[in-house]
């Protein structure tokens, strides 16, 4: 069986644990390694699957816990590259009280993997190539490496999965060019997983049912709409299939959208390279309830690292 390979940001997440404050008010902040791609990563290999992580970190402690973590997820990181010119990526956030999120992004090594880094990489190695980084549509090496690997996919006639995790706070001024540029990757795509709120974003709908309808009549792609607790929206083929969600009460919801994504690819893997792209519309009904739960047990617990710990094969049964 072959392998499955992430691409895009691994960062440091500073979560402020002072709660209600502003970024400049607050004191205290948790460390969480973090990153979308890298999360994905992580949730197919606690589930066991064999992925490897394309990077960049710099050579720095935050670089350090970063590789260890993904390691002892049993995620491969020879891909992961270190830039001594520039730091590792932090995300900085805090809740507040009124409910919004107070965001800033600190932007180091992460954007700096290139595209000769990214070339090196032997594909044939590889069945499924996931794209999942909101900051590779962000000007730097990190875009033309994205463009460079997808383009190297399709020649390679490599199964290739999107997950465009928009992120306002970093495209606020130039919201199109994200649009535009996950287009490019929905219709170069297989599969593509986006919320409801970015289905509507990057269809102009303002329905998800609408949304829905532009992705099947635009793409090829067999797609996924999360829709929280009303469950997940699956498309295939001209028709759509709503998938129930898993009854929780969710402690935190970081990185559950990410465990959806690892356990679809995880289980997508486990078909073989010849058979992913032909199965029936009930094969993949089965593959979205199995990653809802893996979204749900993610939420159970607090910080997406954590709750990785408590995925298993056990939880599809």
């Amino acid at each position: 069986m072959k392998k499955i390979l992430c691409i895009g940001e691994a960062l440091i997440d500073m979560i402020c644990t002072d709660k209600g404050k502003s970024l400049s008010d607050g004191d205290n902040f948790l460390k969480k390694a973090g990153g979308a791609p890298t999360n994905v990563a992580a949730a197919i290999a606690a589930l066991g699957g064999e992925v490897e992580l394309a990077a960049k970190v710099g050579v720095d402690p935050f670089g350090k816990h970063l590789v260890d973590v993904m390691q002892s997820f049993g995620v491969s990181t020879r891909w992961v590259f270190q830039d001594e010119a520039h730091f590792t990526t932090f995300a900085f956030v805090s809740l507040m009280e009124n409910g919004e999120r107070d965001f800033y992004f600190n932007r180091g090594a992460d954007g700096q993997l290139n595209r000769d880094e990214v070339d090196s990489i032997d594909l044939g190695e590889f069945s499924i190539a996931h794209f999942g980084s909101a900051t590779g549509f962000l000007p730097g090496p990190l875009q033309a490496a994205y463009q460079s690997l997808v383009q190297k996919s399709l020649q390679q006639d490599i199964f290739i999965s999107f997950d465009p995790n928009y992120r306002h706070l970093l495209f606020q001024h130039d919201k199109q060019s994200f649009i535009d540029q996950s287009w490019n990757f929905l219709n170069s795509c297989h599969f593509f997983k986006v919320s409801d709120e970015e289905a509507m974003m990057l269809t102009d709908r303002a329905t998800v049912d609408d949304a829905a309808h532009d992705f099947l009549e635009k793409t090829k792609a067999v797609f996924a709409i999360t829709l929280g607790k009303d469950g997940t929206l699956l498309g295939l083929n001209g028709e759509t299939y709503i998938i129930p969600s898993i009854p929780i009460t969710p402690v935190d919801t970081t990185g559950a959208g990410d465990a959806f994504v690892g356990a679809v690819l995880y289980q997508l893997n486990q078909y073989g390279f010849s058979d992913m792209r032909s199965l029936s519309a009930d094969q993949w009904k089965a593959i979205i309830v199995n990653a809802n739960k893996a979204g749900a047990r993610t939420c159970e617990y607090l910080g997406a690292m954590e709750a990785f710990k408590h995925l298993n094969n056990d939880i599809f049964k």
